[in-house]
């Protein structure tokens, strides 16, 4: 890409000689002869560098770097002018300026000038999307031994070297943010930035500039341009959290630009271009939705390349402890509070808990208790009762299959064989012989579903 300079001069051959000078160096130039002039242009046109007179008509120069720095405080100011003086450089360098040069204009001056300021916007650009990152990022990892953890962290690691967009699915608390910056940080876009968006959050009224960006003076209270959550998440990752409460209009606007990849800012006439991954999350059924009125067909297929589902905490219990240990480790890190410890006799009572509110809200509960026990090891009878009368997911369990006991001697494996064969029997029956349903159900690839399912002599329709 060109790096571009605006010339901000009222004398005709100096602009021509700036001009020449730095197109001869490979620079993309623009003029304006007023100070009103660049600031018009600046409404439409971001240029990496401005050479800005001093003694302008009008509006001078100083004024126009003081509206700069206040509406574009990241693009560098070099100050030029045929009567300097110590004063009126330090006064320029106070309010902001990269630099200040004289005329009669050295040639290999400008040159230096233009190349170390243009370095130093490409610089601020950089940290300005690594600090978004930073702000945004929360460590991408998924806790848990349990099969279906297993199965998910091997899809991902075969989906995030590639470019393919993923919608992820999971009821609210499931972590399906943390699945998205997995994907993010196992990926070629790495280093570069993953912008979070949640579409519920953002008023209706909002959303578009909030996503595309809006030009100054778009609508009430725009008082500076603002690039929106596409220009800052390119050549990396965009998360669209909860897309299923986007409106329609909005999707229509987020279709079109995930078909051509470019867009206008709310209120701007020029077509930005952008190379983003994106990634959707939602807890609805977007087939639902569909057949409702309230989601686009062409933009579900659209997400849907390869869609990915994250269990609940009670279909996968057993990841419980482990859970709450890494909760207790990184909070305690966070806020220094005490150490702190479960009873087993507890942890079975919080496994048998069917969590409604998922991850997020085991989460919470340890951070509760982190604040509120006195002691430092948490018993069942320290457990609120929220948790031990709340609903359970072992007594159903335990309705629906019953463990069978081996006959004679008792042997651990042949058990556990035994209970996982009439297990798998049970489940192909409820999902009406579905082995696609049952594996997707039981965390399994389907491949390693049939082999389980031939080795145990159980009929598939």
């Amino acid at each position: 890409m060109n790096k571009s300079i605006l010339i901000v001069d009222d004398e005709g051959g100096i602009r021509y000689s700036l001009r020449g000078i730095l197109e001869d160096e490979g620079f993309e130039v623009s003029e304006a002869e007023t100070g009103e002039l660049a600031l018009s242009h600046l409404a439409d046109e971001k240029p990496d560098l401005v050479f800005l007179d001093i003694w302008l008509p009008g509006m001078d120069g100083l004024e126009v770097l003081d509206r700069i720095k206040k509406e574009w405080d990241w693009l560098p100011v070099v100050m030029i002018s045929g009567h300097g003086n110590i004063e009126t450089a330090v006064s320029a360098i106070k309010k902001g300026a990269f630099d200040f040069i004289e005329k009669p204009l050295s040639l290999e001056k400008v040159v230096i000038t233009a190349e170390k300021a243009v370095e130093f916007s490409r610089l601020q650009s950089e940290n300005k999307a690594l600090r978004t990152r930073i702000e945004t990022e929360q460590p991408a990892r998924l806790t848990g031994n349990s099969s279906s953890i297993d199965s998910m962290r091997e899809v991902i690691g075969q989906v995030a070297p590639t470019d393919a967009w993923v919608l992820i699915t999971g009821e609210n608390g499931t972590g399906k943010e943390i699945v998205a910056r997995s994907i993010h940080s196992l990926s070629s876009r790495s280093e570069n930035p993953l912008v979070a968006v949640n579409c519920a959050a953002i008023p209706e009224e909002l959303i578009e500039s909030e996503l595309f960006g809006h030009e100054k003076g778009a609508f009430t209270g725009a008082e500076k341009a603002q690039e929106g959550k596409f220009e800052l998440a390119d050549r990396g990752t965009l998360f669209l959290d909860e897309i299923g409460d986007m409106s329609l209009k909005t999707q229509a606007k987020i279709l079109r630009i995930l078909q051509e990849q470019c867009f206008e800012r709310v209120g701007g006439r020029k077509t930005i271009s952008v190379n983003v991954r994106v990634i959707a999350a939602t807890n609805k059924d977007l087939f639902k939705e569909i057949k409702k009125g309230s989601f686009r067909e062409d933009l579900y297929y659209r997400l849907k390349v390869f869609p990915l589902e994250v269990p609940p905490l009670r279909d996968r219990s057993e990841d419980i402890p482990l859970l709450i240990s890494e909760f207790i480790t990184r909070l305690n890190k966070q806020h220094g509070f005490k150490p702190l410890t479960f009873t087993d006799s507890a942890l079975k009572v919080l496994t048998r808990y069917s969590w409604p509110g998922n991850v997020r809200e085991l989460k919470n509960f340890v951070e509760r208790m982190l604040i509120l026990f006195s002691g430092k090891e948490v018993g069942p009878d320290k457990l609120p009762p929220e948790i031990t009368d709340g609903p359970q997911v072992e007594a159903k369990n335990q309705e629906q299959i019953p463990l069978p006991l081996p006959e004679g001697e008792l042997d651990f494996k042949k058990a556990r064989a035994e209970f996982e064969a009439q297990f798998l029997e049970t489940k192909l029956k409820e999902y009406k012989g579905s082995v696609s349903k049952l594996a997707e159900a039981v965390g399994l690839e389907r491949s390693s579903l049939y082999r389980k399912l031939k080795a145990y002599e159980i009929q598939v329709d």
